[in-house]
Formats: C-alpha cells, structure tokens, sequence
C-alpha cells in the first residue's frame, strides 16, 4: 500500500448472490481503470480460445477434433488439443495456431459484439513476425487422406494506443543492447480488468445474460473449455515435477507447488511477461458452498527496465496474488449470505 505507483495493482473482485432463480453479481474495485495500460500477456489466449470455438460452430466442415497444421509448420494438431494446452500449460505455439485460425479483426469483432470490451488483439506471442497483419494459411484435413488449405486473411495495422501508462520504466533491452528511455507499449495487446472479467462472467454464467451477449458454443464446446479451464497439468500427462497443480493457478495456491485440495477448482487464465503478472478466475469450492470471481494485475520490475529478465514474480508477485486469493476466500468463507 506505500508503494503503489510501483505496483500498478488492479482488482476486481465479484460477489456472487443467488436469490431463487436468479444471480446477483457485486463487484468490488481496487484501482481498476481501463485508461491505465498493463500487458495483458498470456491472458489474451482466453478470447482467443472462446473465439475460436465460436468460429467452429458456425463452420459446417469443422470441429474442435478436427487435424490441421500451419503451413510451413510441422506440428499436427487440433482444435481441442490447442485449447486444452493454452489453459493447462498457457502455451504459446498452440494460441497462436488459433490466431492464425481467427485473424485478429475477427477476434476482436467476436468479443466487442458480445460486450467483452475494451480489447484489442494486435499480435502472436513469443514468435518472429508476432505482429504479421496478415495470418498464415491452415492445412485441414477434411478426413484422413484429404487436406484443404484455408484462405489467409489480412487485418487492419494497429493504431498506438491512447491511453495512460504506455510508455513504463526508465530503460529496455532491444538486441542485447541497453536502451534509454521508456518501453512503449502503445502497438501491444490491450485486454484490461474489466474485459477480462466480463469474458469471465458470460463463460461462467451465460444463462444470466441476455442471448446477444452469449457466445455461440454449443453445450460440448462450453463443457470442453469450462474442463480444459480447471484441469491440472499432471490431471492431462505432464511432469508434476515441472508442471506442478499450481503452475498457472496464481490465485491462493501460486506461492506453493504442493498438490491443490480436491474440493477447490479454479476456472482461470493467467499471464506474465514484461514484469505484469495477472490472473483472472473463478474459484469455487463446493465442500464450503462458496463461489466468487476475481481478476487482479501486478507490475513487478523494481529496477525500472524491461526486458532485462530481472522481475520480481517470485519474490513480490506470485506471492501477492496467492495471498490475496487466500484473503478472499476467507471473507467469503465469513461473509453472510442471506
């Protein structure tokens, strides 16, 4: 709390009251503000992977076990296998295959049409040519023996971004070689507090909004993510010495590589990178009939320069994020219902 122009913490917590039939959702906001720029990291393969289901539905030759790979690329996948490994291990390769799938524009439509807004999906992540505006082609296989190559789609070039807190830190690593001078953020992926929670919400609970604010995935599709969201890594065959329960569960248990309770799930996505860690989940433990939501965003690079491989994740931020999960799940454990 003395050092929050540091930190650069947002958080948006959600209480969840049902009454009857219905649900009533309380937010609850700690410096929260979408003119405030963070990286949103990883956490931007969330809308990547509901966008790319709800492209699915709509495409009478594809399902999420359809084969395909990126041309030039050699590694086989499938639509299922790409969202399962984006939530479980938060890869990068499998979020991209996806974007190449959706285009940037697309994406972006799909979310701002269902109210999941501000975003703005501009490049890949931890690839050469990440902000490529025109996407490389899909070999599908149509069955076995037959492929068919998709069309590539050209995107529009991003715009900087204007907003606040673009420009961070006092110097950045650009080709081994110290630079002077602010990082600029203003051509990167944009995805704040508030969108991330919305998206949240309408996959957690769509029957409580109205249908053109649902995404259109079929009950598999949504059952599919909502598994591949709570799965542990070890749950789907990696290492747990490597792949620990909590490797992209930051809320509660990020702090400790000890297997997570059973009657606690997390429905949730995180990121990190350029010194930003964030988390957006669901926590749910049915042994305490309890539920809530909470997204939360922390900057951690003390000395002021990026790319420097010097961040304090496992001294200040992941510790900060497990606690505050910790302290939440007490208030609801206390917290009058009725």
């Amino acid at each position: 709390m003395d050092s929050l122009d540091q930190y650069e913490v947002q958080i948006r917590y959600t209480q969840i009251n049902r009454r009857n039939d219905s649900v009533l959702f309380k937010d609850f906001d700690f410096q929260v503000n979408t003119d405030n720029y963070f990286y949103p990291a990883s956490t931007v393969k969330f809308p990547a992977a509901v966008a790319a289901l709800e492209k699915l539905n709509e495409t009478d030759t594809l399902n999420v076990n359809t084969r395909f790979y990126i041309e030039g690329d050699s590694i086989e996948t499938t639509f299922a296998k790409a969202v399962s490994e984006i939530f479980a291990v938060s890869d990068n390769a499998a979020n991209n295959r996806l974007l190449e799938f959706l285009g940037q524009d697309d994406l972006n439509e799909r979310m701002r049409k269902r109210g999941v807004e501000p975003i703005r999906i501009a490049h890949r992540l931890s690839t050469p040519n990440a902000d490529e505006v025109t996407t490389k082609s899909l070999v599908i296989y149509l069955n076995d023996t037959t492929t068919v190559n998709s069309k590539p789609i050209t995107n529009h070039a991003p715009l900087p971004l204007k907003i606040d807190k673009t420009q961070k830190g006092t110097g950045y690593y650009a080709d081994d070689e110290l630079q002077t001078g602010a990082f600029d953020f203003s051509l990167k992926n944009y995805f704040p507090i508030a969108a991330q929670h919305e998206l949240l919400k309408r996959i957690i609970f769509p029957e409580y909004f109205p249908e053109e604010s649902r995404f259109n995935l079929s009950e598999q599709q949504r059952e599919l993510l909502l598994k591949d969201m709570h799965t542990l890594p070890p749950a789907i065959g990696y290492d747990p010495d490597t792949y620990y329960d909590s490797y992209v569960k930051f809320l509660m248990f990020g702090d400790t590589q000890d297997p997570m309770p059973k009657h606690i799930k997390i429905y949730n996505k995180v990121g990190y990178a350029y010194g930003t860690l964030t988390d957006c989940a669901y926590i749910q433990d049915k042994e305490n009939d309890i539920d809530f939501l909470v997204t939360a965003t922390i900057l951690v690079n003390k000395d002021g320069i990026f790319n420097d491989n010097a961040y304090e994740y496992d001294e200040v931020g992941i510790p900060f994020l497990a606690q505050l999960g910790r302290e939440l799940y007490q208030l609801e454990l206390e917290r009058d219902r009725n």
